[in-house]
């Protein structure tokens, strides 16, 4: 059995539709994950790649991961965030000159991971067994 030329034994042929978009499906899902963090966003705008038009037309196509069908596939939803803001070209800009701005994100996301699945965290409305305790008891009124 023979390959041919620049093709490897285990990848998809060119004439099986289903497998070449599976591995299309999870190259995007890789690299969509990837734009979860914040240290690699820094890292591809010190190498200007989104200065590039066709770097910021594929992050515009990428947009439909957003949708529910696609979304429910990401491990890392705040990447879904990461990828709304690198629609702006102010938030590229930022992104490639301002350290500050990467280790906003990630203490952001490190935030959001510590707190999640708190209760006090997630229903801010609920009250505090302490302030429960403390309206149970009547206070005089002088």
């Amino acid at each position: 059995m023979s390959v041919p030329p620049g093709q490897s034994p285990t990848s998809p042929g060119p004439s099986d539709p289903k497998a070449v978009n599976r591995a299309r499906f999870e190259l995007e899902l890789e690299f969509i994950q990837a734009l979860a963090n914040p240290y690699y966003l820094h890292s591809l705008a010190q190498q200007n790649i989104f200065e590039q038009p066709a770097f910021v037309n594929y992050l515009k196509y990428l947009l439909y991961w957003k949708e529910k069908d696609y979304a429910r596939f990401l491990h890392y939803p705040q990447a879904l965030h990461h990828l709304e803001l690198l629609q702006h070209p102010q938030f590229r800009a930022d992104m490639k000159k301002d350290e500050f701005l990467r280790d906003y994100l990630q203490q952001k996301q490190f935030d959001h991971w510590r707190t999640w699945r708190d209760p006090k965290y997630t229903n801010p409305s609920d009250s505090s067994p302490i302030e429960e305790e403390s309206a149970d008891k009547q206070v005089p009124v002088t």
